[in-house]
C-alpha cells in the first residue's frame, strides 16, 4: 500500500514546498530503501518541478511531477480562462495514479490553501476529499494565522477532508515570544481539536538537505505519514 500526504496551507505563501523538501530530505535519509514520488497537481507560473527534481532522488520528469501546467501565475480556472484551456483533472489523476503504483510514499504539494480553486467548481479541499488524501496544514507564523487557522479547519470539516495535524512555519526569522503570542499552540489545539505537530524554524537555506531533514526529525513525522493509510480513488 502507498502512503499518502497532501501539503496544504492557510496562504499561498504558508510555506508548503519547505515542508515537502523536508519530509522529502528525511525520508530518503531514514528510509533510503523505500521510493518517494512528489506530486503537484497543478501549476501556474513558475514552480518547483526543477527544485525536487534536483534536490532528490526521484527519477521522474516535470510533467510526471506536474502534469498539468499553465505559464499564467493565477489560480488555475482563471489561468486555463486566460490560455484557452481546460483543466483536465482526469489527466491528473491518472498521472498520479500511475506514479502510486511505483511508489512507497507519494507527497502531494496542494496550491495555495484549502480553499483555493482546482477548477470553477472544485477547491483543493474537495479534491483532497474525493482522492481520500490525509492532509496536513502548513500555518505560518504572522499575526492573524489563528484566524486563518480556525477558518481552514473549518473549511476541511466542512468537506469532510482528513487533517492529519498541523505544522507551524516561521517564513522569517521568529522569537519565542513571538511564536507563543502569534501562534499560541494550546489555543490553536483548543480551538480547531487539530494536534500540532512541530514547528518548522526559518530556514535562511532551504536547500540544505542535512538541515531539511534535522528539522523534519522534530516534528511528528510518524504522525504525518504513517498514522492513516488509506486508499484514493479516482473522481
Amino acid at each position: 500500500m502507498t502512503d499518502k500526504l497532501l501539503i496544504s496551507g492557510t496562504n499561498t505563501d504558508a510555506g508548503k514546498t519547505v515542508l515537502t523538501c523536508a519530509i522529502a530530505a528525511y525520508y530518503q535519509k531514514y528510509y533510503p530503501q523505500k521510493q518517494l514520488g512528489i506530486f503537484k497537481p497543478i501549476q501556474t507560473g513558475i514552480g518547483d518541478c526543477e527544485l525536487y527534481q534536483t534536490l532528490f532522488k526521484l527519477n521522474q520528469t516535470s510533467g510526471e511531477i506536474t502534469p498539468l501546467q499553465f505559464k499564467t501565475p493565477v489560480a488555475p480556472p482563471v489561468a486555463a480562462d486566460r490560455e484557452g484551456r481546460k483543466i483536465d483533472l482526469g489527466l491528473v489523476w491518472q498521472a498520479f495514479e500511475k506514479l502510486q503504483q511505483s511508489r512507497d510514499l507519494v507527497l502531494v504539494e496542494g496550491l495555495g490553501g484549502l480553499g483555493s480553486p482546482i477548477t470553477h467548481e472544485l477547491t483543493v479541499a474537495d479534491l483532497a476529499r474525493d482522492w481520500r488524501l490525509p492532509v496536513v496544514l502548513v500555518v505560518p507564523v504572522q499575526l492573524g494565522a489563528i484566524a486563518q487557522v480556525v477558518a481552514n479547519v473549518a473549511l476541511a470539516r466542512q468537506c469532510g477532508v482528513q487533517l492529519q495535524g498541523i505544522v507551524l512555519n516561521c517564513v522569517e526569522p521568529r522569537s519565542e515570544e513571538e511564536i507563543a503570542d502569534w501562534t499560541p499552540i494550546n489555543l490553536i489545539e483548543s480551538l480547531t481539536n487539530v494536534p500540532i505537530l512541530g514547528i518548522l524554524p526559518y530556514l535562511s537555506d532551504a536547500k540544505d538537505l542535512v538541515k531539511l531533514a534535522q528539522v523534519a526529525s522534530d516534528l511528528d513525522i510518524e504522525k504525518l505519514v504513517y498514522s492513516s493509510r488509506v486508499y484514493t480513488h479516482s473522481l
